[in-house]
């Protein structure tokens, strides 16, 4: 079934091919694939847009289209099925498995922070 709703949209020509959008997105929307970030299937995003932050390019957006529904169980199945790529903390090197991240912008660049490191770089 087919209805309108937000979905993340990724414009090839302005991706890196960086893979920082792939950690954000829970639901294993989106892969690297011949060097490009690809939403793998619609139904796999939640069009939250929680990678947006992160991606320093530009490339993601959100989008309202005719799409198909977003299916929770098969983002749950397809998170666990996939090896992720694992977020870290530009300044200390702790990953999302060890601490809380946050996406920052940092002398122009799109960064993971975590929250010790955070306090830093806002009071120097």
């Amino acid at each position: 079934m087919k209805l309108r709703r937000s979905i993340v949209k990724i414009n090839e020509a302005l991706c890196n091919g960086c893979g920082k959008c792939v950690a954000p997105c829970a639901e294993g929307a989106i892969a690297i694939v011949n060097g490009k970030a690809k939403v793998l299937k619609e139904e796999l995003c939640d069009g939250l847009g929680f990678c947006i932050g992160i991606c320093s390019t530009g490339a993601l957006t959100i989008e309202e289209k005719e799409t198909v529904q977003f299916n929770k169980e098969l983002a749950e199945k397809t998170v666990q099925s996939h090896s992720q790529i694992v977020a870290a903390c530009f300044r200390c090197g702790k990953t999302e498995k060890d601490i809380v991240l946050l996406p920052v912008r940092s002398r122009g660049k799109s960064e993971w922070v975590c929250a010790k490191c955070l306090p830093s770089l806002i009071h120097g």
